[in-house]
């Protein structure tokens, strides 16, 4: 409960926070504007070249490191950061020509090159301000008759008080290049015209917004996203509604005094989530192919073969998916319920049950909202789980594209159109686009339900 709590405090210090921005921003100007009226010439000095306040301090190793770091950005800069940094900008100028041996610019290159120079040139900004800083004060201490920290002591409290920053400092690097970086790559390519028939050699351009005005406006991608994006929606919120309340039944069903061997009944369903899923999977495509297990018991029974998957299956294959998503996924919340009932109030049944409530009425009063409670944020992952369920119709219906759909089945989600248009057809930039899109309606779902939830407006409830 500690968690959801906390969750909760998080949410409700949002808007407090928003506030707080011009406060903030207020505090760091006035703050800079102190070190420009009042630091003297040293600080002045350290301004100029990072580390030459410090060296007049005497503060020999600190001045020469900061005096390092400068040198080598500037080396840096000189060499390849501002190529760089303008490559960003143009994304290539030359094209390149296999034919005569003209080796051109590669677009993703630079733009990939470009946003390691930014993330380079805001660490640069980040270190230069705490040279400014750390010069004035120590200027501060001497004016106060003070000493300032030796470099022995600040090193020996990045080991002690301020060990935090130590032990982050090479990990938020590590996930600047390979997270933040890739994440921003993906970005960035939305407002490209990357793909297609325009891919390195040839010279990629930025387009602004136009990826996002081809998937909303009318064209050959706009039919096919409000189609996918309809269906995407109900298979999500049925995926989740199906999961969630079977998993909730079989939990219910096996916590009863009177069944017998449960053990052996909660191993069932635990052995088929235990399985990979892409084997259950590719399972239940044989099974349900027109060469399959169920095809040859109907016409074994004097039936013609069924095409539960064929290209004309649309809500066939629709229900089947949903099925097979359930048989994957209902276990693990079965194991989630069953540890949350065992932690419920018995009292209150029993205080019910004296009121004349019945079995019904006890689930929609207690159980329910307790389970609600205590598992909103884990049927929000679920549900973000279900949009974005890219395995489930690719391994049952992949490679599959239905009339009245680009480059898409009837049974596609967004993901797996994504894929589709990127990888299969080298459509980049749209691809991108739609990962956008994907990324902002489900942060925008998530947060509304769960501000909704009684997970965050009914806490002191079930405490």
């Amino acid at each position: 409960m500690k968690t959801i709590s906390d969750i909760k405090k998080g949410f409700k210090s949002i808007p407090a926070k928003i506030k707080s921005i011009p406060a903030k921003l207020s505090a760091k100007l006035a703050g800079a504007k102190e070190i420009l009226t009042q630091g003297n010439g040293k600080v002045t000095a350290s301004l100029i070249v990072m580390g030459l306040g410090q060296l007049i301090y005497k503060q020999w190793v600190k001045g020469f490191m900061f005096l390092f770091i400068q040198a080598a950005f500037i080396v840096y800069f000189v060499l390849t950061g501002a190529t760089d940094l303008f490559g960003f900008f143009t994304l290539g100028m030359r094209e390149g020509n296999a034919w005569y041996g003209i080796e051109g610019d590669n677009s993703v290159v630079c733009l990939i090159m470009g946003i390691l120079a930014i993330l380079i040139i805001l660490l640069y900004a980040v270190i230069y301000i705490s040279n400014v800083k750390d010069v004035y004060r120590t200027q501060c201490a001497y004016d106060t008759l003070k000493q300032p920290e030796s470099f022995k002591k600040e090193v020996g409290a990045l080991l002690d008080k301020s060990f935090h920053k130590t032990a982050l400092a090479l990990p938020v690097i590590g996930v600047c290049v390979f997270s933040i970086l890739p994440i921003v790559f993906m970005i960035l390519i939305a407002f490209t015209n990357y793909g297609g028939d325009i891919v390195p050699p040839a010279l990629v351009d930025w387009v602004g917004f136009a990826n996002f005005g081809k998937i909303l406006s009318l064209g050959q991608f706009a039919p096919t996203f409000f189609k996918i994006f309809g269906w995407n929606m109900l298979w999500a919120v049925l995926a989740t509604a199906i999961n969630y309340f079977a998993g909730l039944g079989l939990a219910l069903l096996l916590n009863k005094k009177c069944v017998k061997g449960k053990a052996i009944w909660r191993a069932f369903p635990i052995l088929a989530y235990a399985i990979p899923g892409f084997i259950t999977l590719l399972g239940f495509k044989f099974m349900f192919s027109y060469g399959g297990p169920i095809n040859y018991y109907i016409q074994q029974g004097g039936g013609e073969a069924v095409g539960f998957l064929g290209l004309d299956a649309k809500w066939t294959a629709r229900f089947i998916g949903l099925g097979v998503n359930a048989w994957i996924s209902v276990p693990s919340t079965m194991l989630l319920a069953t540890g949350i009932l065992s932690n419920i109030n018995t009292d209150l049944y029993e205080a019910a049950r004296v009121d004349g409530a019945g079995a019904w009425k006890q689930f929609i009063k207690i159980t329910l909202p307790y389970v609600l409670f205590a598992t909103t944020p884990v049927l929000i992952s679920q549900f973000i789980g279900n949009f974005n369920n890219f395995g489930i119709f690719y391994f049952l219906r992949g490679g599959l594209y239905a009339d009245g759909y680009f480059l898409a089945s009837d049974t596609d989600l967004l993901i797996n159109w994504l894929y589709n248009m990127s990888i299969d057809n080298n459509y980049y930039s749209i691809g991108a686009a739609i990962s956008l899109v994907i990324f902002v309606i489900t942060s925008i779902i998530s947060l509304t339900v769960y501000v909704l939830s009684p997970s965050y407006k009914q806490e002191e409830t079930f405490r």
